[in-house]
């Protein structure tokens, strides 16, 4: 597995915001970008680190073990 410090930086702002289109904004890279990131990292990592509902983000439980080491 070969996760880069960029994906977590991506992860962890994504994290924080719990909204895509502002973690883009304070990353400047464009939202689709920031989307496509994530979910090559979840594939990386073979489990999902937000639960995506329409309009709300929340962090799965994996999610939130991987915070802590991506800060």
């Amino acid at each position: 597995m070969d996760v880069h410090g960029r994906d977590l930086r991506y992860f962890a702002a994504v994290a924080e915001q719990l909204n895509f289109t502002r973690a883009a904004e304070s990353l400047f890279v464009s939202q689709p970008a920031l989307s496509k990131q994530i979910r090559a990292l979840e594939r990386q990592l073979g489990a999902p680190l937000f639960d995506r509902d329409g309009r709300s983000v929340r962090l799965t439980p994996v999610g939130e073990a991987l915070l802590p080491h991506a800060r």
